[in-house]
Formats: C-alpha cells, structure tokens, sequence
C-alpha cells in the first residue's frame, strides 16, 4: 500500500530539468533532421554511436581540463568512428549530444533484447 507522501509523488511527479528537456530535444533532432531513425540506429551494432557519445562527454571534460588545446573537426578524439563527422561546440552542447547518443544506443540495445535475451547477457541455458 502507498503512503500518502508516495501517492502524492504519483500524482505530481517533479518537473523535468532543463537538461533532460535538452536532451530529449537533441535526440528528436537527430531523428527528424539527420534521420536517424530507430532502423537506422539499429544497422550500428559496431559501437560507433556508443563511441560517438564517448567522444562529446571526454571532449567536453577535456575542455574543461585543456582548455587550450581542445579538439576540433579535423583532430578529434582518438577513438572517435572514422565515418562520422565531429562537431565539437561548448562542453554543455557537448554533453547534451553526447547523452542523446547514448540514449540512442541503449535504445537501439533494448530494442532486440525483449525478444534476444542473449543481447542482455541474460544466459540462454
């Protein structure tokens, strides 16, 4: 049985952050501008949105860190896919991308997981 405090946090949940508002905004951006689509999200099984995403969040700390010695379009991080464009912007912006992508990748590995427990780690027998 809920309490009366839980029942009320039901009935109210807390607002959104602006942050998660700019995330969710980024992700539908890339889907309705760039086009990438759960079916598109779903032929990257190399690890190339995972990565990408990687690539944002150690850019925008390593701002942070050096910020005299930032990555650009033409050097970005190391691990970065090689088919993908990077556009790095302000560490923020940066790390609104960065979680967007990640959102996109447990997505795209939740997707095949209800019907492929194997996708989870989950042992088959």
């Amino acid at each position: 049985m809920m309490s009366s405090k839980q029942r009320a946090e039901a009935e109210n949940p807390p607002a959104l952050s602006q942050a998660v508002l700019d995330v969710l905004a980024e992700r539908a951006r890339q889907v309705g501008d760039k086009g990438y689509t759960p079916d598109h999200d779903d032929e990257k099984t190399d690890g190339a949105i995972a990565l990408a995403g990687a690539g944002y969040a150690y850019a925008a700390a390593w701002h942070d860190m050096e910020p005299t010695d930032a990555f650009t379009e033409e050097d970005p991080p190391e691990f970065w896919p090689d088919e993908w464009d990077f556009k790095p912007g302000a560490p923020r912006d940066m790390l609104v991308k960065a979680t967007a992508l990640l959102l996109a990748e447990i997505e795209r590995r939740d997707r095949p997981a209800a019907s492929r427990p194997w996708r989870r780690g989950i042992p088959t027998g």
